[in-house]
């Protein structure tokens, strides 16, 4: 269940709660008519994130209970702030049924209204999430509406466009949580055609004999030990008026990765229901694009099967023949994520694209580099790097660039293929996985990769993102694909 959000010009009489928002630069105990030693024996600094809740005395409180939300320096702040500050409130108000929180008072340059409104607003959706799809005794969030007290076209805007863009998160949330026993890939592609239909998209699913006759080697494959036979989703969005544009989204969608026959350890594959955060947040950001209105054409490609280890599942030096027609010799069925892409990519790269952007949860190399809050991104074309990294930077989705250099691709020569799945050392795991895919993308096409192996799933709540499933990437695409020139 979400929590309805909605603009008001003044507090609303049932409200329980009202938050202010504060600047640590810009507030004093005189200005918020409160005793001084209450605020100093609290430890309340209006720090970014900093919240208090208040005794029901005294002219600020009204007669009803009322908190403080501090923002840190006004000189500071950007969208992270604000969208930090609504996920603090979600959770720690959720005692309350019904809240006001004062946000256009606190925003004095209208330039960025919509843009805080947007963050702010995306912090009490994505910051109330909670899975609890499979629990039998929950108890239930009371926290169901928040009125934010402001007006004007710009906050209503932003107010929209943050439950259409939260909706989009949530969704790709829900995916990477369920158990992969339950989101088969026939499960997931029920999932894309429902969302198809309340959306006003177009929708194109490949069962097992399209699939076969679509000559996609590498997901049929890693599909060989598995007892649920692989789906292959294509999902289309068209604006209402043309576009010149044409872009082309790739998500890895491997429902649960036990590794194959190269298996990996139990440990290993205890969160691997989310190797197919990649193919959610192409789905999440597919959700969004109507809703926004964005006058670019996309087309999303989603490869789904599980990664299982039946009785004729592909064997360590297995030769498969991708949709290309390149051959690729199998050292590692546990590298299966980059097989199942070279599929998609080839089958996107022949609608010629503008540009295709990969998503897949690809490589531990990766972790191992960046940690577990930044994607790995390699490209092929620096203006699609800028344009990526701009998004970064607006939405707080940390990506970091990893080079592709052509030294490296000597590691992926087979004796008996055109290329193997793996790299010969013991080293740079994530970039030769990008070579790898490197090769099914048409040269002539602008192509970033992004290993969201990391931020995907959070083992332990971190930042604005719960424990689980984050929907990692889908903000990012959707400001990438509204900035897209």
């Amino acid at each position: 269940m979400s929590i309805e959000i909605k603009l008001v010009p003044k507090q609303p009489a049932r409200s329980e709660l009202l938050v202010t928002l504060v600047h640590s630069d810009r507030f004093s105990s005189e200005d918020l008519e409160m005793d001084t030693q209450t605020l100093k024996a609290s430890g309340f600094e209006a720090e970014s994130g900093q919240i208090i809740f208040l005794p029901t005395v005294g002219p600020q409180s009204k007669g009803s209970p009322s908190a403080l939300l501090g923002l840190g320096e006004s000189t500071k702040e950007d969208n992270g702030t604000y969208r930090k500050s609504g996920t603090v409130l979600a959770k720690a108000a959720k005692g309350f049924k019904q809240i006001s929180v004062e946000l256009q008072s606190v925003i004095s340059d209208d330039d960025v209204l919509m843009d805080r409104t947007q963050a702010f607003t995306e912090g009490l959706l994505m910051g109330a999430y909670e899975y609890v799809e499979l629990k039998s005794n929950t108890k239930p969030r009371k926290l169901s509406t928040v009125s934010i007290i402001g007006s004007g076209r710009r906050m209503t805007t932003g107010m929209e466009r943050a439950k259409s863009t939260s909706r989009g998160v949530n969704l790709a949330r829900d995916l990477v949580n369920r158990p992969g026993g339950d989101l088969t890939p026939s499960a997931f592609a029920r999932v894309a055609s429902k969302t198809a239909k309340e959306h006003g998209l177009s929708i194109k699913i490949l069962g097992l004999p399209e699939i076969k006759k679509a000559k996609m080697g590498g997901l049929l494959g890693v599909n060989r030990g598995s007892t649920q036979q692989p789906r292959f989703v294509q999902i289309s969005y068209r604006p209402s008026k043309p576009s010149k544009k044409h872009l082309a989204l790739v998500g890895k969608g491997i429902t649960f990765d036990a590794g194959g026959l190269s298996i990996k350890t139990s440990q290993g594959m205890a969160t691997m229901k989310c190797d197919m955060a990649g193919a959610a947040a192409v789905l999440g950001t597919m959700s969004a694009l109507a809703d926004l209105s964005l006058p670019v054409r996309v087309t999303g490609y989603i490869p789904l099967t599980d990664n299982m280890l039946g009785g004729d599942a592909t064997r360590p030096g297995d030769v498969l023949k991708i949709r290309n027609g390149k051959t690729v010799e199998v050292l590692n069925t546990d590298a299966e994520g980059r097989l199942v892409l070279a599929d998609a990519l080839s089958l996107a790269s022949e609608t010629k694209p503008d540009a295709i952007i990969d998503l897949a949860t690809l490589t531990g190399a990766c972790m191992v580099a960046l940690g577990n809050e930044y994607a790995g991104l390699m490209s092929t074309n620096t203006d699609l790097v800028d344009q990526l990294r701009q998004a970064s930077q607006e939405t707080g989705e940390d990506i970091w660039q990893l080079p592709l250099p052509d030294s490296y691709r000597s590691q992926l020569e087979s004796e008996v293929a055109d290329i193997k799945n793996i790299g010969s050392g013991p080293y740079g795991g994530a970039i030769t996985a990008g070579l790898f895919l490197k090769e099914f993308v048409a040269e002539d096409i602008p192509w970033a990769h992004l290993d969201i192996a990391g931020p995907a799933f959070a083992d332990a709540p971190w930042g604005i993102h719960p424990k689980g499933g984050t929907g990692f990437g889908v903000r990012l695409l959707l400001r990438f694909i509204e900035d897209l020139k």
